[in-house]
């Protein structure tokens, strides 16, 4: 579809937003893929319920089973105005960029070696996530969680257990943790 010709008032606001802009508005529509939101200065969309987007790693930092989790039809958010998708004739928006990222909060006070308690959360064949801080988890791997071959993580731990880690890598770049039972001690 040409949206410049389909929709030239849609077009406009569009190619006015600039990148890191504050928009606010209003939820439309809640999918599997994302959130629909009604711009409060922004026209409204032929096709869709709003003509901001916000896919679901935008929603939060935090991890969450569905977007309704983070937000309801009928809520007023402001999201963080990342670019406009041509194809779609939408307002892309972020809505964790408006919060502060708790993993750097977290990497700048703790260091390799340091020892956390926490409990998990789940278990991979891989390995087992431990949430050591609110909103903070990090992987033990299946090779790292006893000193003991193991065949499965169930074998040691279940979701829930509490348990002594230590930190073996912070990659704040791709916000990853990387955690340890063995040289917490742990059999």
């Amino acid at each position: 579809m040409d949206w410049r010709a389909e929709s030239p008032e849609l077009w406009a606001f569009l190619e006015s937003l600039q990148g890191g802009e504050i928009l606010s508005g209003t939820v439309t529509a809640i999918e599997r893929f994302g959130v629909f939101v009604a711009l409060d200065d922004g026209p409204e969309h032929p096709l869709y319920p709003g003509v901001g987007f916000i896919s679901i790693p935008e929603l939060s930092w935090q991890r969450f089973e569905a977007a309704s989790d983070i937000v309801q039809v009928g809520q007023r958010i402001s999201g963080k105005f990342l670019q406009f998708d041509d194809w779609n004739a939408e307002a892309r928006l972020s809505l964790r960029a408006t919060q502060p990222d708790p993993f750097h909060a977290f990497a700048a006070c703790t260091v390799v070696g340091q020892e956390l308690h926490g409990h998990v959360t789940k278990l991979a064949p891989f390995g087992v996530f431990v949430q050591v801080s609110e909103g903070i988890e990090g992987l033990v791997h299946l090779r790292d969680l006893t000193l003991t071959p193991a065949a499965a993580p169930e074998d040691i731990v279940q979701i829930g257990d509490e348990v002594t880690v230590v930190v073996t890598q912070i990659d704040q770049e791709s916000r990853r943790l990387s955690l340890s039972r063995q040289t917490a001690g742990q059999p």
